[in-house]
């Protein structure tokens, strides 16, 4: 594909629109599908581990599972119950944050962005109706993966399509864009999580279904308000079947096979650690082949950061798996006389999650005009306390719980608080670092590759949280201190490695290295 074909054609979007809060009509239809897809996906996250754990993977039902039994004999061995829900949540929910890379090779070279979007819509509704099929589940969580991977990565790029190199809306445009992803993230367990947990699991999964459809139905009405895909109108119809086809079965055989090596690659502490070096290892050389001293000493730094990273996101990540089945068998959830779905823990943690983010930014902007601003690497070591205290706060809620009696929401709460202000401080504050110090010629793939800590720490997640069932409470807690712990070392390293190298312009950080 040569780099005019790979442009699209932009000339189709009047950039003087401002019929949607000062931004072209476009933002809206854009954000509004964001939304839906969000919706139907947090939907899916909230529901997935408590159905599995209290309705599916219990003998009775999970033989009747189409391929339960040929998965379970050779990827999770031995496995039942909520060890092996919290396994299947770590594959699938590492698996939607790695498949958006090859959705978006399949976007850039095969079909279009809005041609692969709105094929991963369907399928991500057809998964989403799939799980209303009780022997259908693992091929429902395969065509969320695979739909989730084509959908994903290509719908923020046609936000930025729809402004010009100068336009200062642009950056505004993207906050908006993310306040719709907010409010989903929010609203979903209040409804599909109320309707899955209070009327029936089938009713909250279709919810999320038909909230996709109706994205795709606003995504679709909004055509003309949205850049034209170049890629898309040079191939006809009948191309652009066979090239979905193949790009989804492509994701789909993918999946499998990561689910065949992985097996093998950590199938005990010692290997699993082997593997990664390994594969750490290749990544960078990979990456580096090209590039020189000083360049190639950043990129180090990043891959390095990136299982660091994902150790430090344990507890965060843990919310949707062991965190949320401890809170619906062990919380006291009834407040002013009236019980509360667990799930409902879910939209705490969002909307806690949101307001931290801003808080902690507009702090910080406040701080810098007091002082001077901590750099990057100064802010995760902060956010790491928070992080270990709001492990600590878990602990105590375990180590306090009555006997025979509920563990009230003081602790929860403020572990929500603690975390969420840990949250804060190293997600956000991490991918601008990976961006400070990317080298300009592989910028746009080191940011890529930044999300790999989320899927590295749902795969931890998925093995650590099955360790739920057989270890104290107590003890289950500790093990995400430590692993907080373990970050919060890990960053003051390199903070101390560094010192003023993190200082100044990257030109000025890849000199420090050389």
């Amino acid at each position: 594909m040569t780099v005019a074909e790979a442009t699209p054609d932009l000339e189709q979007v009047d950039r003087s629109d401002r019929a949607f809060l000062g931004h072209p009509k476009g933002l809206g239809y854009l954000g509004f599908t964001e939304g839906c897809e969000r919706f139907s996906y947090y939907s899916m996250q909230t529901l997935l581990v408590l159905y599995m754990v209290n309705y599916l993977l219990v003998p009775s039902r999970m033989d009747k599972v189409a391929g339960l039994q040929w998965l379970n004999g050779w990827h999770y061995p031995g496995l039942a119950g909520q060890p092996l829900a919290s396994a299947i949540y770590g594959d699938y929910s590492s698996l939607v944050y790695l498949m958006p890379i090859l959705g978006g090779l399949i976007a850039d070279k095969l079909t279009g962005r809005k041609v692969a979007m709105i094929a991963g819509g369907l399928i991500m509704s057809v998964g989403h109706f799939l799980m209303a099929i009780e022997g259908a589940f693992l091929f429902a969580l395969l065509s969320l993966i695979v739909g989730v991977g084509m959908f994903k990565g290509n719908i923020a790029t046609q936000v930025g399509d729809l402004y010009g190199e100068r336009d200062l809306r642009r950056a505004m445009a993207f906050q908006i864009f993310y306040i719709f992803i907010n409010v989903s993230v929010i609203i979903a367990p209040l409804i599909s999580g109320t309707l899955g947990q209070g009327v029936g699991w089938h009713y909250g999964f279709g919810c999320a279904g038909v909230v996709m459809v109706i994205g795709l139905a606003i995504y679709l009405s909004g055509q003309r308000w949205l850049p034209e895909d170049v890629v898309a109108g040079r191939a006809d119809t009948g191309k652009l079947v066979t090239r979905i086809i193949a790009g989804a079965i492509g994701i789909a055989a993918l999946v499998l096979f990561w689910l065949l090596i992985a097996g093998y690659l950590f199938s005990s502490w010692a290997v699993g650690s082997i593997s990664a070096v390994v594969l750490i290892a290749a990544l960078y050389f990979a990456l580096t082949r090209n590039l020189d001293r000083s360049d190639r000493l950043c990129t180090l730094l990043l891959v390095i950061l990136i299982p660091i990273l994902a150790i430090s996101l344990l507890t965060n990540q843990e919310i949707f798996n062991a965190y949320l089945v401890w809170g619906d068998q062990q919380f006291d959830l009834n407040v002013f006389g009236h019980a509360f779905p667990s799930s409902w823990l879910i939209t705490i943690d969002a909307a806690v999650s949101f307001s931290m983010l801003v808080a902690v930014a507009g702090f910080w902007k406040w701080y810098g005009t007091k002082r001077r601003e901590p750099d990057e690497i100064s802010k995760m070591i902060i956010g790491s306390i928070f992080t270990v205290a709001g492990g600590i706060c878990l602990f105590m809620a375990a180590l306090t719980q009555p006997h025979d009696g509920k563990i009230s929401l003081f602790w929860p709460m403020m572990f929500e608080l603690m975390n969420s202000i840990g949250f804060a401080h190293v997600l956000p504050v991490s991918l601008a670092l990976f961006s400070k110090l990317a080298p300009k010629s592989i910028g746009a793939t080191v940011i890529g590759l930044y999300y790999l800590a989320f899927f590295v720490a749902n795969k931890v997640v998925g093995y650590v949280g099955g360790l739920y069932s057989s270890l104290p409470t107590t003890t289950f807690w500790l093990i995400h201190i430590a692993s907080a712990a373990v970050g919060l070392v890990a960053f003051v390293v390199f903070k101390m490695a560094l010192g003023k190298r993190m200082q100044g312009t990257p030109q000025d950080q890849a000199a420090a290295l050389s």
